[in-house]
């Protein structure tokens, strides 16, 4: 071999050297640039409208709402009078799409949104409920539009439609299997319906099952606590989480209280003991309860790591309904859980109707200030604390509640307002603000109706 093909083979030999050599180098420039491609930067990015969408490995985010009702052709010449008074007195539509839009950046975040269906769905013929010159009784069915507009309110999520509760039957049993089926074809998974638990999937990979519960033979009934506890530890048993719906409680301004009582509605309706309903489904494997019946905001409180809203208020109510306070106010109840069924986090965002179905977010918070200051008088020990912007204390360390019976009679008294405790009552005219804001209670300012021509 020559000399100049020695070196010409050296000169091969070393270029290939340092072409394997490079090689890695250019794969971890490769991954490094890929890497940097999948976190975009943004300079001064927007902010939101609402909660932002965040992406959680292991955890699930429940949103869930109070009253909703969207509308009655029940009753054809309030309906027509009505849609005329939305569009000329607050330039909306009696469109169930357009009532329920103020309620989407609510639920921006949401990897699961329950709501209480309070009405039947559907159109034509039905079974009437009330007979002539009734009193105290209310029929109200939604038109068709109702259903895809509930699965409208979070695109992004799966929606939950509660139907346990005392106005889903309201077109009679014909209306009660039309308004399931509605709620069905919309995509709305139905719960409420009997006592078999129904499985939500969501993008993470987790399965929640959801069971609902209404005071009444007809429904799952919440008064049975044996049963409670039979079908919510069933559906524990075979779903990693479970959440619970219950429609209970006596109703109206002077039903703010929860007490560990049976609840009587009209001098006569037994609307069975929330507290003790939350405390059995909870003991069974639920992780949220979420109550709703008295249209109006009561207490929360924990139990363990597990949490009840005991009311969550009217929500959407475009019917025939007064809206006075403090029956005009509303929340969704956001919670975030763990895989082993734990609250991680809690939030009530509140909402304000300033007309049966003229709903908006409201940015004084006045929803979360009366849970925190029911729960402060109703749950001195384990009360469900929230601060300004309606987030809620979580304690470190919630240490086993005793039964109620263990508790000594002076502390059971509600009466006795423990020290700390802000007031709470029914507020026909105002609702207070925090008492370490200002001293004098203002009234609400509420934006006045635009004037029609």
């Amino acid at each position: 071999m020559t000399a100049v093909r020695v070196r010409r083979v050296a000169g091969e030999i070393a270029a290939a050297v340092a072409l394997l050599l490079a090689i890695p180098l250019m794969a971890g420039a490769q991954d490094t640039a890929a890497v940097r491609d999948t976190i975009p930067v943004m300079k001064d990015p927007p902010s939101p409208r609402g909660p932002m969408r965040v992406e959680r490995a292991g955890v699930v985010r429940v949103c869930g709402g109070g009253d909703v009702t969207l509308g009655n052709n029940l009753d054809e010449a309030w309906a027509a009078r009505a849609a005329r008074n939305l569009v000329d007195l607050w330039g909306r539509s009696a469109q169930p799409d357009s009532l329920l839009a103020p309620l989407k950046p609510l639920v921006a975040d949401a990897d699961i949104v329950m709501l209480n269906v309070e009405s039947a769905i559907g159109e034509g013929a039905f079974t009437r409920k009330c007979g002539p010159g009734s009193t105290n009784c209310y029929a109200f069915r939604s038109p068709l539009e109702a259903a895809p507009a509930l699965r409208g309110v979070a695109p992004h999520a799966s929606v939950v439609g509660n139907i346990a509760n005392n106005h889903a039957r309201d077109a009679g049993p014909a209306g009660f299997v039309a308004t399931r089926r509605h709620l069905e074809r919309a995509g709305v998974r139905v719960t409420g319906a009997d006592t078999i638990a129904t499985p939500v999937a969501t993008a993470g990979g987790d399965t929640v099952a959801f069971l609902g519960f209404y005071t009444s033979a007809e429904s799952p009934d919440p008064r049975n606590l044996a049963a409670v506890r039979r079908h919510v530890a069933r559906a524990a048993q075979r779903w990693p989480i479970v959440i619970v719906s219950t429609h209970m409680g006596a109703e109206g301004i002077a039903a703010q209280r929860t007490r560990d009582a049976t609840e009587i509605f009209l001098g006569r309706i037994d609307r069975g003991n929330p507290v003790a309903f939350a405390r059995t489904a909870i003991e069974a494997g639920a992780s949220i309860v979420f109550g709703h019946g008295p249209h109006v905001m009561r207490a929360a409180e924990w139990r363990g790591d597990r949490i009840a809203f005991h009311s969550l208020g009217n929500l959407v109510t475009y019917g025939p309904f007064s809206n006075g306070e403090p029956i005009n106010r509303g929340a969704i109840a956001c919670v975030v859980l763990g895989r082993d069924g734990g609250v991680r986090e809690a939030e009530v965002r509140s909402t304000q109707q300033l007309a049966p179905g003229v709903v908006v977010a409201d940015t004084r918070h006045r929803a979360a200030w009366l849970v925190d200051s029911l729960g402060r008088l109703d749950f001195p020990r384990n009360g469900v604390r929230l601060d300004r912007d309606g987030r809620a204390v979580i304690p470190h360390a919630v240490p086993e509640l005793p039964r109620v019976d263990s508790i000594p009679a002076a502390d059971r008294n509600p009466r006795i307002v423990p020290r700390d405790a802000r007031p709470a009552h029914p507020i026909p005219d105002s609702v207070p603000v925090r008492p370490d804001s200002v001293s004098t209670p203002p009234r609400d300012t509420l934006p006045a109706p635009p004037r029609t021509r």
